[in-house]
């Protein structure tokens, strides 16, 4: 699968097991929320206040 700013929380932590702790730095604590199965990176970025490129380049995701 490849993994950009528009998959998933759930996605990108199946993928990429070791991002949870790049999330937890960025003050997203609840990884495993419901919320996270259909949440994607792009909008956990903006409910979070992050900067979407700030986070994606901590993921080394791309944007699309």
């Amino acid at each position: 699968m490849v993994l950009n700013a528009d998959s998933t929380i759930a996605e990108l932590l199946r993928e990429k097991p070791e991002s949870a702790q790049i999330l937890f730095r960025f003050g997203m604590g609840c990884l495993g929320c419901a919320i996270a199965n259909n949440e994607t990176v792009r909008e956990a970025a903006q409910a979070h206040g992050i900067p979407l490129e700030e986070m994606l380049s901590a993921l080394d995701i791309p944007e699309a």
